[in-house]
């Protein structure tokens, strides 16, 4: 009976200082009382705290949408993750197109310029492909977990000790309020003496109170300058995962477009003309000036070239690039070594005829350097 009594008192208690917390904080609204104002100093750390969690929240969520940018696998892996439980493993993007590339490649037959070629970059595709799965693991462990750690601990804790200051702030003016309105009534009736002593009483409680947790408050909101250190580290490690997975992906495509050297752009319409492969862009490829092709690629233009493609006479070249004939009509090149070519009546444009002691054959000019 006595415990039931003690909730009974408690509950109302606790009801009588939400219905004066209530009450104060409308007459501040209404401009009818009067409002404790923070110091600045701690109003600068509340805006700072606030600002950290919402650009927080923000880079979180847009690093998720680019580190997976299907929502139905995201929504997927944040319901795994409250079940404490581990997302099934599911193939991405690249490792599905080099999966398929394999596969036509294996169709059309590897022993084809085209099936091999698609072979090739299915294998590329999904070196990408796992390059991308450690980017992802590497930035959530990183990079994302600890931003969510703020968001989810360390400012839960500042928005619940900010709650309670402000509910100490109001318990305070309203303090102030009852006190206020005790001395006016004093100065009418000696009756009001004993109130104005209980509020008076009840206001230094309510000071101390307040004092107290803003204390607490200004503590916790220091602590932002040391999460905004710690936040750089995690950013340097996400953009250093970044870079190792951007290298990757460029030494992978580096190394594919060399493979891809040795086989023509277009092989199986023979009324169409051959095109030459374009190596990677490079200071020394033949003469000065370049053309940008319309994909990205370097081509080059000559002027040394078109005087020989002009003449009938032969010129000394040094080989830029190793090169796999892919035909009969092609000569194969190896790096460094010294040709002589010239041109060919009706010959493309991309093309010239090489010779090496008793071999002939075409070579394309991006994978030359004429010498003097």
């Amino acid at each position: 009976m006595n415990i039931m009594d003690f909730n009974v008192k408690k509950l109302a208690a606790d009801a009588g200082t939400f219905l004066s917390r209530a009450v104060q904080f409308t007459e501040e609204k209404l401009g009818q009382a009067e409002k404790t104002e923070l110091d600045a100093h701690l109003e600068n750390l509340l805006s700072k705290a606030e600002c950290t969690k919402i650009w927080t929240e923000k880079i979180m969520k847009q690093t998720e949408v680019l580190l997976q940018p299907n929502p139905n696998a995201r929504i997927e892996e944040f319901v795994y993750e409250k079940l404490d439980r581990k997302a099934p493993s599911r193939i991405n993007n690249p490792e599905l197109l080099g999966q398929y590339m394999i596969d036509a490649g294996t169709e059309f037959g590897p022993g084809t310029a085209y099936g091999n070629a698609l072979i090739k970059c299915g294998e590329t595709q999904k070196r990408i492909g796992t390059a991308d799965r450690e980017l992802i693991q590497t930035s959530a462990l990183n990079f994302l977990t600890p931003l969510r750690n703020f968001i989810e601990g360390d400012y839960k804790t500042i928005a619940k000790e900010r709650k309670l200051l402000q509910n100490k702030r109001l318990d305070l003016d309203a303090a102030k309020t009852r006190l206020k309105k005790a001395k006016a009534a004093e100065t009418r009736a000696s009756i009001w003496a004993e109130e104005v002593t209980k509020s008076e009483q009840e206001l230094r409680i309510t000071q101390s109170e307040f004092d107290r947790q803003a204390e607490i408050t200004r503590l916790l909101l220091e602590g932002i300058s040391s999460t905004h250190a710690h936040h750089l580290r995690c950013l340097n490690d996400f953009v250093e995962a970044q870079m190792t997975y951007y290298a990757q992906c460029y030494q992978y495509m580096l190394d594919l477009q060399k493979q891809l050297g040795s086989f023509p752009s277009n092989y199986c319409n023979n009324n169409q003309t051959s095109v030459a492969p374009v190596p990677s862009a490079s200071p020394n490829v033949i003469g000065s000036s370049a053309l940008t092709s319309t994909s990205g690629l370097v081509m080059t233009s000559p002027s040394n070239l078109i005087d020989l493609k002009e003449s009938s006479g032969s010129r000394k070249a040094r080989v830029l690039y190793d090169y796999d004939a892919a035909n009969s009509s092609e000569l194969s090149l190896l790096a460094d070594e010294v040709i002589t070519v010239f041109s060919v009546v009706g010959m493309d444009s991309d093309w010239l005829m090489g010779e090496r002691g008793n071999q002939k054959g075409r070579v394309p000019i991006t994978y030359l350097e004429l010498l003097n």
